[in-house]
């Protein structure tokens, strides 16, 4: 072996050489897993993509308030700039969830890029006009404060890391590119683990037994679902980043020899 290749071999993350050295039987096993995976995360989007943006365009607010429906009851009777901001945010934020996907489809990239790019524009501009609408209705949502800091962060973060993505890609850096798109992603599918951790939550304060009041048992989880919808799906969408050998956020460690920065009182 030259010692060019040497040098380029020793260049070659860990977690991608110990890939590469993987047999088969495993390959396939994890193949098999993350199509899986894919599967899910694309059915459970396209579901929610229904059932969270349909209503809304079938209907009137104030018709779907009567009927208690979603959050029509919250937005019903609301400035028009924020009942603006809410059709705006449901649809656009449904058109995310359903081209999210396809993003991370190794067919659709290697076989067609061109198709790739184009959708991957339109995610992030569905992404980008969402977050900015999820900002507006910060204020307006139903959880009060909790809501506020926990929907207005997410959106805050939808907009940031669609913009590092964008940045990167337009950069050459498909590395950092991929790394940013699975946590946007990530924060994108909070609108399925909503849903999610609402029925989980929901279960857990009907276990108990006796009587269930489910409007005060829906008000306890919805309180708690602005952090536990997106923050879990982070911390997911890092653990897969680091497995995959992408950039990752990694905390500054201190290497031996180099000066100890001086204590502050």
């Amino acid at each position: 072996m030259s010692a060019g290749t040497r040098t380029q071999a020793a260049s070659i993350p860990d977690s991608r050489r110990a890939e590469g050295r993987g047999t088969p039987t495993s390959r396939a096993g994890g193949s098999i897993a993350t199509r899986a995976a894919w599967t899910w995360v694309l059915l459970s989007s396209l579901a929610i993509a229904v059932y969270a943006v349909v209503p809304y365009l079938t209907a009137s607010l104030a018709a779907l308030a009567d009927e208690g429906a979603g959050l029509a009851p919250n937005y019903d009777g609301r400035p028009a700039f924020v009942q603006l901001a809410f059709y705006v945010h449901i649809v656009a934020g449904g058109v995310a969830l359903v081209v999210g996907p396809l993003q991370f489809w190794r067919g659709l990239r290697t076989r067609h890029p061109r198709v790739h790019r184009w959708t991957g524009r339109g995610y992030l501009v569905a992404v980008l006009t969402a977050g900015v609408a999820g900002l507006v209705m910060a204020p307006f949502n139903s959880a009060g404060l909790v809501g506020f800091f926990g929907f207005g962060a997410l959106a805050v973060l939808w907009i940031a890391t669609g913009l590092r993505a964008y940045r990167s890609i337009r950069a050459g850096d498909v590395a950092s590119h991929r790394a940013w798109m699975m946590r946007n992603f990530a924060l994108t599918y909070a609108a399925v683990t909503l849903r999610l951790w609402i029925g989980v939550l929901l279960g857990a304060q009907a276990l108990p037994g006796g009587d269930f009041d489910f409007e005060a048992a829906f008000d306890n989880a919805y309180a708690a679902v602005p952090f536990l919808c997106w923050i879990p799906n982070l911390l997911v969408a890092e653990w897969l980043i680091r497995r995959r050998g992408l950039p990752s956020y990694a905390l500054p460690a201190h290497r031996p020899g180099s000066p100890v920065p001086p204590k502050t009182t």
